[in-house]
């Protein structure tokens, strides 16, 4: 049987290198780190903890979907404060006991939820009476 322990990394399409640079690097404050010599194509690598976000330059971007990743922060109010004064537009959404939560789209649209977990997510207390079918 596999043993999958975690998320390793979580790649996303990008059209524009520097437009993208600028916001994950500068506005999210994402370190880069250096891709694989042996890549022969465009990518930005970004390092997570133990994880990693992989940018892949493609000519046109994904279309807008439900399909995210998620960045956990130390104090999503102040996140929240930082992207509306940056300019970034802060979509609102379902409410998660015991987190507040928000999405954002980068410059290709691809959709971000900015999470914090104000205590552990108990499935017990919070989570819904069934699995869905």
């Amino acid at each position: 049987m596999i043993q999958i322990t975690q998320i390793d990394h979580v790649s996303v399409l990008i059209t524009d290198v520097e437009r993208s640079r600028r916001f994950y690097r500068d506005l999210l404050g994402l370190t880069e780190i250096a891709k694989p010599r042996t890549f022969s194509f465009v990518a930005l690598w970004f390092e997570l903890g133990n994880q990693q976000l992989h940018l892949l330059k493609k000519p046109e971007p994904d279309t807008r979907s439900p399909r995210h990743f998620a960045l956990r922060v130390a104090d999503v109010m102040a996140a929240r404060t930082y992207m509306e004064e940056c300019g970034v537009g802060v979509e609102e959404t379902t409410l998660i006991p015991g987190c507040d939560r928000f999405f954002i789209h980068d410059p290709d649209g691809n959709r971000i939820e900015v999470i914090q977990w104000l205590e552990p997510y108990d499935p017990a207390r919070s989570g819904a009476a069934e699995l869905d079918r």
